[in-house]
């Protein structure tokens, strides 16, 4: 017999899913439409109507299915799987917010809806160009919605759908408590978002890096166009300032993710070299190739060729992003990758289907190239520019080689092992990238198009040059750098800082509206500078100078313990832990940090952190650091062990607690509420009268030292 469930709302699935095929339909027939109204210009206005609106019953569609997502987390409609999975009633509104795009459908989602944003820009603005750009971009959104299908063809599923009921999910579908009518009822709350997610970047970061993934369709789809109508020559007019835009958009995004790093994670500062990160970095890298080289094709008809590669690369390095973040090749390698949810084939399909068209398209077209007659001045800016090009090019094919390795090993049967140390690897490899790259930040603007004089060039450039070198004498005696690619970096971001700061003011007259070029390098360049410093300077301040080992996991150079009301000297600081305060799921724990007043002896309050502890019993609790923020440094803390009981009432002094078991081995360090317990070894030195034993029976002791604080004195103790 059926089972009539109580409670479930279906027509919002229904709704979904109509939703969804509309908008999948939407889109594939304008882009037919599309490419008829260029083909058979004579029905041009015909098809073109037609086109319109088909993208936007498709547009309407997505825009649509946002909104009911949001409607179905914001009244907790758990009935839904993707609801349950990603969201609770107990999360804040701006994290519920952002759980529509934890999950692999929502990002998708995500993905589409800046399409549709972008797409309007080209149909008002688009002139000849709207129907042949337009193509590609109905394509896109297609391949896109089809991961958002849930349907199975012949065995192969097409996309995963974010309206399949809780009770029809695979995961969910066999439990017992799905065969109750009133099974909702069952549900105390939904799983929630990953408690790692739950940052105030993480509500603007993921729509800011997925307009700037977005953004990189808009120059291939033009390129795509250009190519499609022979309009090879006149293609990177149009698509030059969406190129400079995406860079803007997709490097905002990528700061504000290496912000959240910094300030919420504790895998490695903002940059770790995660396969994720590196996912998202290789993209951005040749598109800023892409857009210099258009701009030497505006100048004088050369790179061309150059401009078609690395517009399509950028695109298809995004696709490329997505199969490896999506696919769950990474999932040994990266924190933060999506997990398999059975659509590997489908994006290696959707990849594939894109490398095939622009090839085949190029390769039609390849008798329409130029030939560049003569070859560029060593002294013009268009050759460095190229130069730079080369440069950014080979610093993303050196990342994206080491990310692909679980790639490589599974293709071609291989064992070769990720790099020990990912962070000495990458940076070894790409600060002397970055050294050029600011290098030519300095020097090339000074250059003129086609040709230059040299003294005319050694002129210009010589106040800067003369400047950054006093500047970095200066700075790297007082940082004291200890590696000559430190100093080389050191050198080469002060010069291009400098020398943009000196061409905008000198040669530029201020003008801001012709200065874009040299604040974007000014920025790039503080942002290296500041990696630079931020990482070759970084030290553990916090480290354990009592007399006892804190066990394998807390080593003793990286950790210090503190025991309520206890005063530990850490570097420059005096530190007391002074209480923990528990607010909804967050414990917060106060580190008062103290300085010493040589002249009355006393130690004065310098400053307060609260670092917090996120309780989380479905995926396990989180520690979150808190940042005290200096003009030249900054002090990251954040907790590593901490007792989580009687967090209701912390001062309550239970009679009896149950007690606890723990496995340890000689050398191991178990800790307290109050005290840490340490086995230095073990004992056959034992009373065995007074145990009541024979001469046969065994007896082994357990020689336990333990460390208890009480107010500010720490004493020590041993036991056998």
């Amino acid at each position: 017999m059926e089972i009539q469930y109580v409670g479930e709302q279906l027509i919002f699935g229904k709704i979904g899913n109509l939703l969804i095929a509309l908008s999948f339909t939407g889109a594939l027939l304008a882009g037919i439409a599309y490419y008829l109204s260029f083909k058979k210009p004579l029905e041009e206005s015909i098809w073109k109507k037609l086109a319109r609106t088909s993208y936007l019953l498709h547009s309407f569609s997505v825009l649509s299915i946002f909104g009911l997502l949001y409607y179905l987390i914001f009244n907790h409609r758990f009935e839904y799987y993707y609801i349950w999975q990603h969201s609770s009633t107990t999360l804040p509104w701006k994290y519920i917010f952002a759980s529509f795009w934890e999950g692999q459908e929502g990002s998708f989602l995500l993905w589409t809806f800046w399409h549709v944003i972008l797409s309007f820009f080209i149909i008002k603005k688009g002139g000849t160009w709207e129907a042949p750009v337009m193509v590609t971009i109905c394509l896109v959104q297609a391949f896109l919605i089809s991961m958002v299908l849930g349907i199975t063809i012949f065995d192969f599923k097409i996309g995963t759908n974010p309206f399949v009921l809780l009770r029809d999910h695979p995961d969910m579908a066999n439990l017992p408590f799905i065969q109750m009518p009133d099974y909702l009822q069952k549900l105390a709350d939904g799983r929630g978002l990953n408690p790692l997610l739950q940052n105030y970047w993480m509500v603007i970061h993921p729509p800011v890096l997925f307009l700037g993934f977005a953004s990189t369709l808009i120059p291939f789809a033009f390129a795509m166009a250009g190519l499609m109508t022979g309009r090879i020559k006149e293609w990177t007019i149009s698509a030059t300032p969406w190129s400079f835009f995406g860079i803007m958009a997709l490097g905002t995004g990528i700061l504000m993710g290496a912000a959240w790093a910094y300030e919420a994670l504790s895998f490695g500062g903002f940059w770790a070299w995660d396969p994720v990160e590196n996912a998202s970095l290789v993209p951005w890298l040749t598109f800023v190739g892409a857009a210099h080289v258009m701009m030497i094709n505006k100048k004088n008809g050369s790179t061309l060729l150059s401009s078609f590669i690395l517009t399509i690369a950028t695109f298809i390095l995004v696709l490329y992003s997505t199969f490896l973040t999506r696919s769950g090749i990474l999932g040994e390698t990266s924190v933060h990758a999506f997990t398999d949810l059975g659509m590997t084939g489908q994006l290696l399909v959707y990849m594939v289907f894109f490398v095939v068209q622009a090839t085949y398209l190029l390769l039609i077209n390849r008798k329409a190239f130029p030939k560049t007659e003569k070859e560029d001045s060593l002294f013009s800016r268009e050759f460095w520019m190229f130069i730079g090009m080369l440069v950014l090019l080979i610093s993303g094919l050196q990342i994206t080689f080491t990310t692909s390795i679980p790639v490589i090993n599974k293709i071609f049967g291989t064992n070769m092992a990720p790099p020990a140390n990912v962070i000495d690897h990458y940076n070894s490899w790409q600060i002397p990238f970055a050294v050029i790259i600011c290098l030519l930040f300095a020097f090339a603007q000074f250059l003129k198009y086609k040709d230059t004089s040299p003294k005319e060039f050694w002129k210009k450039l010589s106040l800067s040059l003369i400047v950054s070198v006093v500047i970095t004498a200066v700075s790297g005696w007082f940082i004291a750098f200890d590696k000559v690619q430190h100093l080389l970096l050191l050198f080469a971001s002060i010069f291009a800082v400098v020398a943009n700061l000196d061409y905008a003011i000198r040669f530029l007259k201020g003008k801001i509206d012709h200065a874009g070029g040299s604040v974007a390098h000014i920025g790039i360049a503080l942002i290296l500078l500041g990696a630079l410093i931020s990482n070759a300077k970084s030290q553990v301040i916090s480290r354990n100078l009592l007399n006892i080992d804190l066990g394998k996991d807390f080593p003793n150079n990286e950790n210090i313990m503190l025991t309520k009301g206890d005063t530990l000297q850490m570097a420059n600081y005096f530190i007391t832990y002074s209480g923990k305060e528990k607010e909804g799921v967050n414990v917060y724990y106060n580190i008062d940090y103290l300085k010493p007043d040589f002249a009355t002896g006393k130690l004065t309050p310098a400053f307060r952190l609260r670092p917090t502890v996120q309780l989380n019993p479905r995926m396990g609790n989180v520690s979150e650091p808190a940042t005290k923020r200096f003009f030249d440094k900054d002090i990251y803390t954040h907790v590593t062990y901490a007792d989580l009981e009687n967090l209701d009432n912390p001062n309550q002094n239970a009679e009896y607690l149950e007690p606890k078991i723990n496995t340890i081995s000689v050398g191991d360090t178990i800790s307290t509420s109050n005290s840490l317990i340490y086995l230095e070894g073990l004992s056959q030195d034992t009373d065995r009268s007074a145990l009541g034993l024979g001469p046969e029976d065994i007896a082994v002791g357990a020689v336990l030292k333990l460390l208890i604080s009480i107010k500010n004195l720490t004493v020590q103790f041993h036991y056998l």
